[in-house]
């Protein structure tokens, strides 16, 4: 497994792995697929291996970073699950009131790579909540297989409504200047999307190959939003036109970027759809984009 490389493996694989990422396939299914590509000296259990996500050797901002505080709390919400929680990270030694992001996992609760862009994004000068939608079915289980199949049964509105409740937690924070933005990824830029549609004051929007709103919800946006798409994602990309359209035609503001030959998960420094140069130069985006909206 240590000499496979992205190279290595058929773009096939990668589509395979989004498929049920997604929950277009059970496991079964998807290793009965996965094990056509198994040839040669391609194992299958290297090339399972390597396609999942390596949590152990990713984390950039380790959870005892002393530069931060960052710790597990508790809020309510009352439309959704009503009792929540998640990581909030703040930055230590901090004098003055610091603008707030909301950082919105996958479709898989709150793992590791989530809680760790959470604290990446607070030492841009940000307090950050991050919270795990599968709170109410006794949080993020310890693997992803296991949360996509919690996270399935819980409704996605009352998803919707515990992120905004964790927004309302954070603008009232009270080391929170009162400016609060959204970045999210994969289910996570959806909820970022529906949260510009559904908050008017939300200062900034950063959603990461997100599904697209209807029309008659994105006619409601308020909020700038910067949209960043991976190339290779024909699954979510087939509805930017649409979207494209109507926030054209309602003069809101946006800025949509497409990175070229690059998997939908792109950012996830976690497993090898991780393309190195579109994470770092999106994330740049990310940061600029929060410092002009939420500092200025």
């Amino acid at each position: 497994m240590a000499s496979l490389k992205k190279e290595d493996i058929n773009q096939e694989v990668f589509d395979l792995y989004d498929d049920y990422a997604h929950n277009k396939m059970d496991r079964k299914e998807f290793i009965q697929k996965l094990s056509l590509y198994a040839v040669g000296a391609i194992t299958l259990p290297a090339l399972l291996s390597f396609i999942s996500p390596n949590y152990v050797d990713s984390i950039l901002v380790p959870s005892n970073d002393p530069r931060l505080k960052s710790e597990m709390i508790h809020y309510e919400s009352p439309k959704g699950g009503k009792k929540m929680k998640g990581l909030l990270s703040i930055p230590k030694d901090n004098n003055v009131k610091l603008p707030g992001v909301l950082v919105v996992h996958e479709n898989r609760g709150l793992n590791p790579y989530i809680k760790d862009v959470g604290r990446r994004t607070a030492l841009d000068g940000f307090i950050t909540l991050a919270p795990d939608a599968l709170a109410p079915l006794g949080g993020y289980p310890g693997n992803d297989d296991d949360g996509r199949e919690m996270q399935r049964k819980r409704d996605r509105d009352e998803m919707l409504e515990d992120f905004i409740a964790g927004y309302n937690y954070l603008k009232n924070h009270k080391d929170c200047n009162g400016k609060v933005g959204v970045v999210g990824f994969c289910f996570g830029g959806w909820i970022s999307n529906m949260m510009a549609v559904k908050l008017p004051n939300l200062a900034a929007a950063v959603p990461y190959y997100g599904r697209q709103p209807s029309a008659e919800d994105a006619a409601k946006i308020k909020t700038p939003l910067l949209l960043q798409y991976a190339g290779l994602d024909k699954r979510v990309n087939a509805g930017w036109p649409d979207f494209e359209k109507v926030l054209k035609e309602n003069k809101i503001e946006h800025e949509a970027h497409f990175y070229p030959n690059v998997n939908h998960g792109f950012h996830n420094n976690t497993t090898p759809r991780y393309d190195e140069a579109a994470a770092d130069l999106s994330w740049e985006r990310t940061i600029t984009f929060f410092n002009k909206y939420l500092k200025g």
